[in-house]
């Protein structure tokens, strides 16, 4: 029998120190992800795709919009970065299709069990374990709906000394944070090193990766990416860590592997790396603006004409995604494309 990943943990740091928070977030979502459906109602969370058909239908028409503008340059190429149970490609897709944008289809996917069920509604598509072996011979049309929030982030902390690391070490036999011992002042950009004591710098080195890998494809092959997650567009301090377990926040560090670990995305840091690659950043929107600028209200007036029935719960959906108290504000959508491809819809000053 596997021990649980806590004990692995305890073990570790009983033998070798304090671990960094990004090596612990690492592990304990690998470990997580691997082995289950962690989406809906009898799962740990809901995301947008799995709230309504909207979401991914004015996905897919964005994109097919771009795309034809840009000259309807063939072949392209749909990739998903962690695309869940494959909901959103499914709506986005055929949303797509009905304006003449068949992509072939392209999964990152590391979770055996995701894949499984990605497999049931997309038997023509090819995974990937990463972005380099994706096609290199056309436009890439990139979606990543809350993946980067997954991502190991890294912590410095603030502390009498100067700035630290933070990682999570042992007291009581309980998991809990604390700040190392190396200086990690240089690490730090200049204009936020004077920061108070306990004050904790947020930075996301894999999500970096992502997205200089991203707009470095996009600036050779053409295309377009949205990145849709929970964030801010501006940069702040404090830690975003939080562990959702049953639709409910439970502690961080109690149960590693057993809840969704996620971190708040500075998109700040990402438009700066994403346009040091050359492509263009369309903008960071809040997704309830975004979703409306795109006809959102227009789309849920129509299903709830063509299903009464299902009227309030259609407009329930709507509000939950675009809502100020829902996903409306807190979650963002980030666009880039590559140089000479246009601007998308729902960016700028008329979103």
């Amino acid at each position: 029998m596997i021990p649980p990943l806590l004990d692995t943990f305890k073990r570790l740091i009983t033998n070798t120190g304090p671990i960094s928070i990004a090596h612990y977030i690492a592990e304990s979502n690998a470990h997580y992800y691997a082995r289950r459906d962690p989406f809906g109602v009898a799962g740990d969370f809901i995301t947008a795709p799995e709230i309504s058909q909207m979401f991914g239908e004015l996905i897919g028409l964005w994109l097919a919009d771009i795309w034809i503008r840009a000259g309807r340059t063939e072949p392209v190429h749909y990739v998903e970065l962690g695309p869940g149970r494959g909901t959103l490609a499914r709506d986005a897709l055929g949303a797509a299709k009905r304006y003449g944008l068949v992509p072939s289809t392209h999964f990152v996917e590391t979770s055996t069990a995701l894949k499984a069920l990605q497999l049931e509604l997309h038997p023509q598509a090819i995974w990937h374990a990463d972005l380099s072996t994706v096609p290199s011979d056309g436009p890439l049309l990139i979606v990543a709906n809350e993946f980067l929030d997954a991502l190991p982030v890294r912590q410095l902390v603030r502390t009498q000394q100067g700035w630290r690391e933070r990682m999570v070490g042992l007291a009581d036999d309980r998991l809990v944070p604390v700040a190392g011992s190396a200086s990690m002042d240089a690490a730090v950009p200049a204009d936020r090193r004077d920061a108070p004591e306990g004050a904790i710098l947020e930075t996301s080195p894999a999500a970096a990766a992502v997205m200089y890998e991203v707009a470095g494809r996009l600036a050779a092959q053409g295309g377009t990416a949205l990145f849709i997650d929970y964030g801010h567009a501006e940069p702040r301090f404090g830690s975003s860590l939080q562990a959702v377990r049953a639709h409910r926040k439970v502690d961080v560090f109690s149960a590693p592997g057993e809840a969704d670990l996620t971190a708040h995305v500075d998109f700040s840091a990402l438009a700066s790396i994403a346009q040091s690659r050359g492509v263009r950043w369309l903008g960071t929107e809040e997704q309830g603006r975004w979703l409306r600028a795109l006809g959102i209200e227009a789309r849920a007036d129509a299903l709830a004409a063509f299903a009464p029935a299902q009227a309030a719960a259609i407009h329930t959906a709507r509000e939950r995604l675009t809502g100020e108290g829902q996903m409306g504000v807190l979650f963002k959508v980030m666009g880039i494309t590559a140089p000479d491809w246009p601007d998308g819809a729902g960016f700028g000053p008329t979103a």
